[in-house]
This record gives structure tokens, C-alpha cells and sequence, in this order.
């Protein structure tokens, strides 16, 4: 049963990447247990892996007794003297058993608990390996396909590319080479779970750290992404060199890089925007390519009303609204899109006065006709504790739109 012992050992490890003391360790287990289902769970054994011999050896201990009640425990001191002359009443006796005895059963039992740690100490290898990669771009092979997920080998271990974190209308053969992001790498009752996707917007900031340099090297980074996966995608960049121009560097020699990644992404448009701090101008960037012609900002609320010449108005909603969609996204604010003819035409009468003063919206004007503001007059000699109870109007935006309202007069 245990013949060439030693060299199975060996081959188990390298074969599974498992240090060897943990197959020894499972293998003393094993047998230890397969000892106490024979003797009995209260006998006294010992189980030792002989390096040499390259056999696990199994030490039974009994106390020298008088009068013998318990055999798997116990041994009469007229037998220990058998074995050791120098024998006396309270001594611990080993001796070796003979594993020979135990029977195919036993070699069965202690097959499995082997392979039982085995797996075990394969799963935990395989969360060892990923569990400080979640962020990180990986390149599998397609091995199978599960219910519409995929799975991907990952060298020596498996991941899951969940059907949620597809492409739309993405398939894969059989072998094919793909990239993915790590997004989780879990403990599950099955083993760990290294989870996969396509559709993450880290997939996209590592596919240009992969294809642009300055990227890599910290040169350019890329502050925001917006995605909508298989269809366009937004990214705002920024270089760290006034040297490096951030579109450029991604854009590439004749577009070749930001290809590369549209390829890798079957054909997802990638629009790249200078980053600024400016939230007006990002928005405007944000946008392309529709020409904006004025953006109103309420700041408090993230709110911006965006207006554009009818002939724009279609380009800044983009079709079924996914430019607006994607800059709202991108920028992190809510954004209004109107026309600016028809707004000028239809802003209601009773405070278009008060939509004269820079920074004010059609919304906040409205909020203040209400509270009796209707001019530009009103605004300016308002006291400031007046205009922040007005429900909607914080103390930040109270004081902008007084002192606002205060230069709109001066220039009248």
C-alpha cells in the first residue's frame, strides 16, 4: 500500500504546487484515523512519516497494568514483559502496528481524506494566488461554457466570466484567448471564486495602461471613465508634464493605440477629454462634439442647464440620449439639455427679468419668483438670512446669487 512512498509524495507536490509536509500531514491524518476506527477512538496512537522507509509508521501506547479492562488502552504486565523484560506496573508501552492488517477498506479511507486535503490545500493555493489581484487585467483561455457564463483558465485555475459581465452580443470559441479584470475573488462552499469582467470600467483604464506608456508610467492619468459596454465609452484624461499632451499620448500615432483598445472592446467608440477642474468646461468637453452656447450651473444642487443652437441639439443628446447619459455619468452632474432658441422664446414672462442674472437657472429663477423676488432689484437689496430660508437655496447659493444679482445692476 505504501511502497515508493516517498517519491509520490514528491510527484503530488510538484504536480499540484502543495508543499510536501501538507501531503504528509494528510497522509499521517489518514492512516491515524483508520488506526482508531480499528482499535478503537480512545487508543493511544501516534502516526509518523519515516523519510528513510519512506512509510508512515503507526505507534500504539498502552499502559502496563495488572489486570487488563480496557485492550485498545491497556496491556498486562505479564505480556509487556514479553517484549521488555525491564517492564513495570504504569508504564507506557509502544510498539509498531502493522499496517498491512488494516485491508483494502482501510487503504480506501485513507486514499480519500488524502485527496480530501489535497483539494483543500489546492483551493487555498489558488486564493493565495489571486486574492491581492482584484484590479488586475488578466489574460485566460476559453475552456467551457456554463449556463451562458464562461470559464477561463487562468494557468493552473479557473475563473468565471459571468454572463452580467459580458459584451452585449460578445461570443468566444473554444480556446480562444481573452482579457479580463478581476473584479472579486471569493471563498465559496465549491472552492474560491476568482470572478471576471468585460463590462467593468477598470477593464478600460488597464487596456491603456497596456497600450499607452505614459499611462504606465503615471505620466498621463486617467481620472473618470464612462462606459455603456460594446456600444461607447468616455474617458477624461489629465498629464502630470505640460510637456505630454494627455489626448494625444492616448489617441496615439494615427489613432493606433485607441484602436488597439476599440478592437480588444469589438468596436466599443471611445471618446477621449482633457480633464480640468473647471466643472463648466469639463461638461463642454464632455459633450463633444456638439458646440455648446451657454451652461447655466447650480453647484450645490450638481445640476447644469446646458444650452445649445437647435442645429446642436441633436449631437449634445446623442442617439437614444447616450451622449448626455454618458457626460452626466462621466462628470458626475445632472445635465439638462435645451435648445436656445426655444428656451429664450418660451422662459415665462413673470420672472424672465431674474434670468438676467449670471448663474441663474430657469429652475432657481422660478424658486425665487415664488418667494416675491421678481427683479433683479429685489435680489440684490435681499437680505442674505431671507434668501437661505427659501427652500432650495442654500447659504452657498444665496451669496453667489445676491452678489450676482449686485454686479447685474452695477452694469445696468
Amino acid at each position: 500500500m505504501f511502497t515508493e512512498l516517498g517519491r509520490v509524495i514528491e510527484e503530488l507536490g510538484k504536480e499540484k504546487g502543495i508543499n510536501k509536509q501538507v501531503i504528509i500531514s494528510a497522509l499521517e491524518e489518514a492512516l491515524l484515523k483508520v488506526a482508531k476506527n480499528k482499535c478503537g477512538q480512545n487508543s493511544e496512537i501516534e502516526a509518523t512519516y519515516n523519510e528513510e522507509s519512506g512509510e508512515v509508521e503507526l505507534f500504539r501506547f498502552r499502559t502496563v497494568v495488572e489486570s487488563v479492562s480496557n485492550r485498545g488502552k491497556e496491556v498486562s504486565l505479564e505480556e509487556a514483559k514479553k517484549k521488555d523484560p525491564e517492564a513495570e506496573l504504569g508504564d507506557s508501552q509502544g510498539e509498531k502496528m502493522d499496517t498491512s492488517l488494516f485491508g483494502r477498506i482501510a487503504a480506501q479511507t485513507a486514499k480519500q481524506v488524502i485527496m480530501q486535503t489535497i483539494r483543500e490545500a489546492e483551493r487555498e493555493n489558488v486564493f493565495q494566488e489571486f486574492k491581492d489581484k482584484k484590479g488586475d487585467l488578466v489574460t485566460g483561455i476559453v475552456q467551457r461554457f456554463e449556463k451562458g457564463d464562461v470559464i477561463v483558465t487562468l494557468g493552473k485555475s479557473e475563473a468565471i466570466l459571468p454572463i452580467q459581465e459580458q459584451i452585449p452580443k460578445e461570443s468566444f470559441s473554444l480556446r480562444e484567448r481573452v482579457k479580463a479584470y478581476i473584479v472579486e475573488v471569493r471563498k465559496s462552499t465549491k472552492g474560491p471564486q476568482v470572478l471576471l469582467s468585460r463590462t467593468h470600467p477598470g477593464l478600460l483604464i488597464k487596456l491603456f495602461e497596456l497600450e499607452v506608456p505614459e499611462v504606465s508610467e503615471g505620466i498621463v492619468k486617467i481620472r473618470c471613465v464612462a462606459r455603456e459596454p460594446g456600444s461607447r465609452a468616455k474617458i477624461a484624461v489629465e498629464s502630470s508634464d505640460p510637456r505630454v499632451d494627455p489626448v494625444g499620448a492616448c489617441v496615439g500615432n494615427r489613432g493606433n493605440r485607441v484602436q488597439n483598445v476599440v478592437h480588444e472592446l469589438r468596436g466599443e467608440k471611445i471618446d477621449i477629454i482633457p480633464w480640468t477642474q473647471d466643472t463648466a468646461r469639463f461638461a463642454c468637453s464632455a459633450l463633444a462634439p456638439a458646440e455648446i452656447s451657454e451652461i447655466m450651473v447650480d453647484e450645490d444642487a450638481h445640476t447644469m442647464e446646458v444650452f445649445v443652437e437647435d442645429n446642436q441639439l441633436s449631437l449634445a443628446i446623442g442617439k437614444k440620449g447616450q451622449n448626455v447619459r454618458l457626460a452626466a455619468k462621466l462628470i458626475n452632474w445632472k445635465i439638462d439639455i435645451k435648445s436656445k432658441v426655444k428656451d429664450e422664446s418660451a422662459a415665462p414672462e413673470p420672472y424672465a427679468q431674474l434670468l438676467e442674472i449670471p448663474g441663474i437657472g430657469k429652475l432657481t429663477a422660478e424658486i425665487l419668483y415664488r418667494a416675491n423676488y421678481a427683479t433683479i432689484q429685489d435680489v440684490a437689496s435681499a437680505k442674505l438670512e431671507d434668501l437661505i430660508a427659501i427652500p432650495g437655496i442654500g447659504e452657498k447659493k444665496a451669496k453667489k446669487i445676491r452678489e450676482s444679482a449686485e454686479q447685474a445692476l452695477q452694469k445696468a
